[in-house]
């Protein structure tokens, strides 16, 4: 894992990116993507030698680390053995990665329905809902991120979803609980708790149960700012939808498959809903694969009657090879239970004593390998360091604390007017505390705009 400079082959990789590589979510003339040559574990480097520790995992996928030898062998293997098979049929990795994936979900969502990714997860879990209850209505939170596809992007809440919500995809915004930014004017988790489910049952009444197929909701909301909900709301969510037959819907697509310390996020809150999203983790990342664990009752619906959804790749072999060896490496490696050790001794431990010293560090939130700083201006007021979907110089506070830490050596996830700490889950002792220690360089940048 020693990055070998090679300016000229990375100027190429440069000029063909910016010739015709079209990205995500940019305005692609304003845009200076970083050549890759590289990437191992918690690391990855470009082609002048520099190596960053990666504190985003990718974009909170990489759960076992870059090119974990396992994962890259079972890959070959499966290319070597039936590299691709149309969906329809059954093969072995698909099979058994659908098996793995059953038995760690909890209740009885044992049927799997397999997707590329998340997107499109979410968009087959509300289709089922839909077709489950014959609604049309969809009720998620304003502070969540669902996928960039048509009715996902519309279930998310954050600005993502402005350019593209035409209004008429039967979707209805409420709030969740967040205590540190309540919209309810609540002092206690227990005031938040329970004034949040009045205002989603009053959502309802206004709406009209009868036209609601499902309530989808981030079991801890991720690119939103890792807010974990305060005891007893997912539990009060799952009665809600019981009492007025709505779809409970959880997407784990960022939070499942140990970036809690659990396996899925909704073990921490004893919680079992009727469709479960997932992605990213369950094989690190490294074939595209996502998809909706079902539950009996759910699944039952299309006993007799087809599904009207499917992919050309569903549950691809090569993807589901890599997550029957991920999901093996993190057993036998004991994943799941080091990130929540991870997050009990070293990086919560860490991130709180950085918030003691930064005047710029509002908040600490987080569990596992999963954790935020909310960064402000004002700690007594809790405005925010940056305005809310601010670019450009209203930026200009969160972009220098970003170059800062890239100048430590550490790739931030920033979002808005946080920083997430989203390691790997395998990340080391030694790795995290070197993280904790870029951040603390890079927070003294961001101290320098409070007010």
């Amino acid at each position: 894992m020693n990055p070998h400079a090679d300016p000229q082959a990375g100027a190429a990789v440069k000029a063909a990116d910016r010739a015709h590589v079209f990205h995500s979510w940019s305005a692609q003339g304003l845009i200076d993507p970083l050549a890759v040559a590289g990437a191992e574990g918690s690391y990855f480097w470009d082609y002048d030698g520099n190596r960053y520790l990666d504190f985003t995992s990718g974009l909170v996928y990489t759960n076992i680390g870059y090119q974990h030898p396992k994962v890259v062998a079972a890959i070959q293997e499966q290319a070597g053995r039936l590299a691709t098979f149309a969906p329809a049929f059954a093969v072995e990795p698909r099979s058994e990665a659908a098996r793995l994936i059953a038995e760690r979900t909890p209740g009885d969502l044992d049927k799997i329905f397999f997707t590329n990714g998340g997107a499109e997860a979410v968009e087959n879990a509300i289709r089922m809902a839909r077709l489950h209850t014959g609604r049309p209505k969809v009720l998620s939170a304003y502070r969540s991120y669902h996928g960039g596809t048509a009715t996902a992007i519309n279930v998310t809440g954050d600005p993502r979803r402005w350019a593209n919500d035409n209004g008429t995809a039967g979707v209805v915004h409420f709030w969740g609980p967040f205590l540190y930014r309540s919209p309810f004017y609540s002092s206690t988790e227990a005031e938040e708790c329970e004034r949040a489910l009045t205002h989603l049952e009053d959502t309802i009444a206004f709406e009209g149960p009868q036209t609601i197929a499902a309530i989808i909701l981030e079991t801890i909301p991720g690119t939103a700012g890792i807010m974990t909900p305060p005891p007893g709301y997912l539990a009060g969510v799952r009665e809600i939808c019981d009492r007025y037959g709505i779809v409970f819907v959880l997407d784990e697509v960022m939070a499942g498959f140990g970036r809690t310390g659990k396996w899925f996020a909704a073990e921490h809150f004893d919680v079992v809903p009727d469709l479960m999203t997932f992605a990213k983790g369950v094989n690190s990342g490294y074939v595209p694969l996502g998809g909706v664990a079902i539950s009996a009752e759910i699944a039952a619906t299309f006993d007799k009657r087809p599904y009207p959804g499917g992919l050309t790749y569903s549950g691809h072999p090569l993807a589901c090879a890599a997550a029957v060896a991920t999901i093996r490496v993190m057993e036998e490696e004991k994943v799941v239970e080091h990130a929540a050790r991870i997050g009990e001794t070293v990086l919560g431990p860490g991130l709180r004593e950085l918030a003691e010293r930064h005047p710029s560090v509002g908040e600490v939130r987080g569990t596992g390998a999963f954790w935020a700083l909310d960064l402000v201006r004002d700690r007594e007021t809790r405005e925010p360091l940056v305005p809310y979907n601010a670019t450009g110089e209203a930026n200009a506070a969160m972009a220098a604390f970003g170059a800062a830490c890239k100048k430590n050596g550490l790739w931030p996830f920033v979002n808005m007017n946080r920083t997430h700490a989203v390691p790997p889950c395998n990340v080391t002792e030694s790795e995290a505390k070197e993280g904790l220690a870029a951040l603390d360089a890079a927070l003294s940048v961001a101290d320098e705009w409070v007010a």
